[in-house]
């Protein structure tokens, strides 16, 4: 992969995310890694720097990776659906999903990545909050996406480096 300058991304953030999906990813070869599929996130700019935020639910296992380290991997790929939906229906406590999955992990200092990925953005962990359900100014959506109220916790994370497939 190769580097790239945040100015070069040229993507729409809204369809990346939610057609296309990414691979949030935490952790490394020495303290271990989980990955999780996601179609839900945001890019944008706060706090002066460029910033990915994601969201994880309580349950999922890649929760306990993201909390404990203090950079995770946003991994886009070309015709990966159903190795995305595989990763996203099976949990990294029962086995090696990654090896399942047919991807290829790349263990770069403290953060993963996937030899496939056509775009890796790599973020520094800045701040983490719970979604909360008092906050819902509409309750269909708490309704629609949290009716067993397991709300996410939101992660935003700053942009520190853009990998690009070459």
């Amino acid at each position: 992969m190769k580097e790239l300058k945040i100015s070069e991304l040229t993507l729409n953030p809204v369809t990346v995310m939610s057609d296309d999906w990414m691979l949030l990813t935490a952790g490394n070869d020495d303290r271990g890694f989980n990955c999780m599929t996601c179609s839900w996130g945001h890019l944008g700019n706060i706090w002066g720097c460029p910033t990915a935020l994601c969201y994880v639910r309580p349950q999922r296992y890649t929760k306990e990776f993201i909390d404990r380290e203090e950079y995770y991997t946003l991994c886009f790929f070309d015709g990966r659906k159903k190795e995305l939906a595989y990763l996203g229906s099976h949990s990294g406590r029962d086995g090696d999903k990654v090896s399942r999955a047919g991807l290829t992990p790349i263990f770069d200092g403290d953060v993963t990545y996937y030899a496939e990925a056509r775009l890796v953005l790599v973020c520094r962990k800045l701040y983490r909050a719970p979604i909360k359900e008092e906050c819902f100014t509409d309750p269909k959506t708490v309704l629609d996406c949290y009716p067993e109220r397991d709300f996410h916790d939101m992660y935003f994370g700053e942009i520190v480096r853009v990998l690009g497939a070459e």
